[in-house]
């Protein structure tokens, strides 16, 4: 199961028990804000786009939305979301628990930077079910990101 994977990939960290697991599905913002009690906008979304033959994961913050112009000009390709085939083929996990955490080697990671307004923000882990709480750094950190980038719109 995925959510293992990044348990595991979290224990060599040392932050492996910050992993919440919920009896309630938090496959969604709307259903992690729920779960975690906080504002949907401090989910950190995972957002799977498929560019030439690879995998590309923008972090975006839960109110956030892809301005099509902004991705376009980021990385020269139309924003196609992945499939939920390809989404668990390419990147490791299933929609609804897709992180940048244990993702398969080619999966390129950004972090948009709707995201930089929160002291801390709660990516999914692996599952339709989990979540951690991470700061900014630990974000930058944890992700093995490439860059910050901006192409969402229509956050506060």
């Amino acid at each position: 199961m995925s959510v293992e994977n990044v348990k595991a990939y979290f224990k060599k960290y040392g932050i492996e028990e910050k992993i919440q697991e919920f009896e309630v599905s938090s496959a969604t913002v709307e259903l992690a804000a729920a779960a975690l009690s906080c504002e949907p906008a401090r989910i950190a979304k995972t957002l799977s786009f498929k560019v030439e033959d690879h995998a590309v994961l923008v972090v975006a913050a839960g109110d956030a939305r892809i301005d099509n112009k902004k991705y376009k000009a980021q990385f020269a390709a139309k924003a196609k979301m992945l499939s939920p085939d390809e989404v668990q083929t390419m990147v490791g996990h299933a929609v609804g628990g897709v992180c940048p955490f244990a993702v398969k080697e080619n999966v390129k990671v950004y972090l948009d930077v709707s995201l930089k307004r929160f002291e801390t923000v709660f990516p999914a882990c692996g599952s339709s079910n989990s979540a951690i709480e991470l700061t900014i750094p630990e974000m930058e950190e944890y992700s093995g990101y490439l860059e910050w980038v901006d192409v969402c719109k229509e956050y506060a």
